[in-house]
C-alpha cells in the first residue's frame, strides 16, 4: 500500500521518494547524526537493521486509536472524518521530530528569515513530514494543494549543503522510528517535498493550510509553540488541527502558560459543524472542549505572546509598571474601556487559540504592526478550533475571516477572538479605541 500510494503522490525513486516494492528489499541509510543532536539520540539506534519490502509495521497504539476515532465520526455524520485522522497523524508525527530537536538544538540549526523569525531544521523537517502523512493517509483527490510557510529557496543556495544533509537525515531518521512507513527521502526528494507547499490556495478545490513550527522563538526557548493544520474547502476553513507538544492538558495554572502539573502535550483538533476536542498527544480519548462562560469583561483574561515582534507596544513607562505587558498601546485602552482587572495570560503560538477554546481565558486580541499582513496559515487553524468551541472569531469591524484570499488575510485592523457574550462589548471597545487613536495621530 505504502508504493502504491507513493504512486498517487507522484515521487519517483529517481527524484524525490524511495519506496519499497515486492521485489526489492529497503535499507534505510545509515545516517550520520545531525550536530545538534546527542550521539545517545534515542532515533540512533533504528538506523541499522535492513527492512525487506513484507517487514512487518504494526501501528502505535496512538495510530490506532486515530483510525478508530475516524470510524466512529464517519459513523457520526462527520463529512471530514478521513482527512481529520490524516492530519491527526502528521501533526503528531511532525511533533514527534519537533520535539527531538527542541530538546537539543544549538544556534547550527538556525537560519533567518526576512520577517525576524526564526527557521530550523525543525520547521522544514516538520513540514516534509506533514506532507508526506497527508499524501499517504488522506483520501486521494484531483491534486495535492498545501499552502504552507516555507520553501526550499534558502536550502538550494550555495552554503546550505550541511543543513541540507541535518534535515534529510532527521526526517528520515524519524520516518524509521515511527515505523509506519518503508520510505526513505534523497536530498532532492526533501526538497521537493518543502515545495508541494508552495500552493497560493485561494476560492476553488481543496488546500491544506500549515504553519510547521508556530512561535518559533518560543520552541528555541523551550516554551509553547504549535503545529497548526488546517483544510480549506471551496475557501472555508473545515478543519483544523493544533499539536501543542509543551502545553498542559489540563487548564493552564499560571499567568506564564506553563503546566499545572497535568500530563503535557495537547492536542487540538476541530471540523465544521462537529464541534471542537482535545486529546493527548501520546493518545488518549478526545474530551469535547468550549470556550469561557463568562460574560463580565472584569472578570476576562487576555491572552499575550511572551514574543512582542508582532505587536504595538509603544507603551508608557507607567502602564508597563502596572501590568508589565506586553500587550499593544491600542490593547490596553481595549482593557481599559472593558474595565478588565484580572492579569494577562502570557504564552505563545497558536496554543493561545487552543487554550481559548478549552476556557484557559476569555479574549485574544491582535493588532500588528502597520504594514504587516496576516498569514492564513497563523489563524486557520486556530480560528477553527475556537469557532466549533463556541467562540467567535473576527476583524476589528466584526468580520469573518476570509482565508479564500490567497496566503494572506485581508483584514480591517486586527484580528478578536472570544466567546459570544463578550464580543458585544469587547468590539465596540476595539472600534472606539481605534477611533480615539486615528484622531489623536490625525493632524486636523
Amino acid at each position: 500500500m505504502a508504493a502504491a500510494r507513493v504512486g498517487l503522490v507522484s515521487v519517483s525513486v529517481s527524484h524525490a521518494l524511495h519506496a519499497s516494492s515486492s521485489s526489492t528489499s529497503l535499507r534505510p541509510p545509515r545516517l550520520r547524526l545531525p550536530p545538534y543532536l546527542p550521539r545517545h539520540h534515542h532515533l540512533h539506534h533504528h538506523l541499522l537493521p535492513t527492512f525487506p519490502p513484507n517487514y512487518p509495521r504494526p501501528s502505535s497504539s496512538a495510530a490506532a486509536r486515530l483510525r478508530a476515532s475516524a470510524t466512529m465520526s464517519q459513523a457520526a455524520g462527520n463529512p471530514y472524518a478521513a482527512e481529520l485522522a490524516a492530519a491527526k497523524k502528521a501533526v503528531t508525527l511532525a511533533a514527534r521530530l519537533c520535539q527531538a530537536v527542541q530538546k537539543d538544538i544549538l544556534h547550527s540549526g538556525v537560519q533567518s528569515k526576512a520577517d525576524k523569525s526564526p527557521v530550523t531544521v525543525a520547521d522544514y523537517g516538520s513540514q516534509i513530514l506533514v506532507s508526506l502523512v497527508l499524501k499517504m493517509e488522506a483520501p486521494a483527490s484531483a491534486s495535492f494543494s498545501m499552502v504552507a510557510e516555507e520553501d526550499s529557496e534558502e536550502l538550494r543556495k550555495e552554503g546550505a549543503e550541511e543543513i541540507l544533509e541535518n534535515i534529510t537525515e532527521l526526517v528520515n531518521e524519524t520516518i524509521v522510528d515511527d515505523g509506519t512507513y518503508s520510505i526513505f527521502f534523497s536530498k532532492e526528494g526533501i526538497l521537493s517535498a518543502i515545495d508541494d507547499g508552495k500552493s497560493e490556495g485561494g476560492p476553488s478545490g481543496r488546500h491544506w493550510v500549515l504553519d510547521p513550527i508556530d512561535g518559533t522563538k518560543g520552541f528555541l526557548r523551550g516554551d509553547q509553540y504549535a503545529i497548526a493544520l488546517a483544510l480549506l474547502d471551496e475557501g472555508k476553513v473545515v478543519l483544523g488541527v493544533l499539536a501543542c507538544p509543551n502545553l498542559s492538558l489540563g487548564s493552564i495554572g499560571n499567568l506564564n502558560g506553563g503546566s499545572s502539573g497535568d500530563q503535557v502535550g495537547a492536542l487540538f483538533s476541530a471540523t465544521i459543524g462537529c464541534g471542537a476536542e482535545v486529546e493527548s498527544l501520546q493518545g488518549s480519548p478526545a474530551q469535547k472542549i468550549s470556550v469561557c462562560s463568562i460574560d463580565n469583561p472584569v472578570d476576562a483574561s487576555f491572552f499575550e505572546s511572551y514574543e512582542g515582534a508582532h505587536s504595538l507596544r509603544d507603551l508608557t513607562g507607567s502602564i508597563a509598571e502596572v501590568h508589565e505587558s506586553y500587550l499593544g498601546n491600542l490593547v490596553f485602552e481595549c482593557w481599559q474601556k472593558l474595565g478588565v482587572q484580572a492579569p494577562p495570560v502570557r504564552i505563545d503560538s497558536q496554543a493561545k487559540y487552543g487554550a481559548l477554546a478549552r476556557g484557559d481565558g476569555a479574549i485574544y486580541l491582535r493588532f500588528p504592526h502597520k504594514g504587516y499582513r496576516e498569514k492564513i496559515w497563523d489563524h486557520a487553524a486556530g480560528s477553527i478550533v475556537v469557532t466549533e468551541a463556541g467562540g467567535l472569531v473576527t476583524d476589528a469591524s466584526g468580520n469573518n475571516l476570509d482565508f479564500s484570499k490567497g496566503r494572506f488575510l485581508d483584514l480591517d485592523t486586527g484580528i478578536i477572538a472570544t466567546n459570544k457574550q463578550l464580543m458585544p462589548s469587547l468590539l465596540k471597545a476595539v472600534q472606539d479605541a481605534i477611533k480615539e487613536q486615528n484622531q489623536a495621530s490625525s493632524p486636523l
